[in-house]
């Protein structure tokens, strides 16, 4: 079996504006093993978040090919990359998206209804994980009564309620106090000590990123490091 969980083979990325075609990425070419910690920096505009959408599936190279849990994206229709996505990743944003009408621990198992994989037991693993990032206290709190970090903190809970071969995350603690991020950050090397899960950080925040194992900078839509 192949033990990447996530793979780029030569990928690259072109836009059409108008009469110009626009190369966001140039031939990206890496791979992430299990229980792998990778932070990707660069630049605005230097294609992080077109790299993230590829990895995720949103969206499709121009040339190359992704493939997740050894599967090439490209021979998968929506609906399959749709349940892949469920199924092995986890994904935390800069903006925490928490509906704000359900409760903490609503929102953490919210991907098991999706999903059609909610059980008996899934509200105890949401509680279970809710306490991992110490909020055991606040599940039964609505967003709009939990601060920032606390939002974070539920988003990553969500993140990992379907044991996820893969966590990607994009700027999770960009729109955080310097205090709330450094906890965030603490919090997850922590999981990622904890877990089988690799994770895929996309970060500003340079110091932070060299402080993972394995830290990948884009430049002008390539990778250098």
């Amino acid at each position: 079996m192949n033990p990447e969980i996530l793979s780029c083979q030569q990928v690259s990325r072109r836009f059409q504006l108008g009469p110009q075609t626009v190369e966001v990425l140039h031939d990206i070419d890496f791979h992430v093993e299990p229980a792998e910690l990778v932070s990707i920096v660069g630049s605005s505009g230097s294609g992080k978040t077109t790299l993230l959408n590829l990895l995720a599936g949103l969206d499709s190279p121009s040339s190359g090919e992704v493939y997740m849990a050894g599967q090439p994206l490209s021979g998968l229709n929506d609906r399959a990359r749709a349940k892949l996505r469920n199924e092995h990743m986890g994904f935390v944003f800069q903006f925490h998206h928490l509906l704000p009408e359900f409760t903490a621990l609503e929102n953490v198992v919210l991907p098991q209804i999706i999903g059609g994989q909610y059980r008996r037991d899934s509200n105890q693993r949401a509680a279970e994980l809710l306490s991992r990032v110490g909020l055991g206290d606040r599940a039964a709190h609505r967003p709009a009564e939990l601060s920032g970090g606390e939002r974070q903190r539920v988003a990553i809970a969500r993140a990992l309620i379907n044991n996820p071969r893969v966590v990607l995350m994009d700027e999770p603690t960009g729109n955080l106090d310097d205090a709330t991020s450094e906890q965030v950050h603490e919090l997850i090397l922590e999981l990622n000590r904890h877990s089988d899960a690799s994770f895929i950080i996309v970060t500003h925040n340079q110091d932070w990123a060299r402080q993972m194992p394995r830290c990948l900078t884009l430049k002008r839509g390539r990778i250098i490091t």
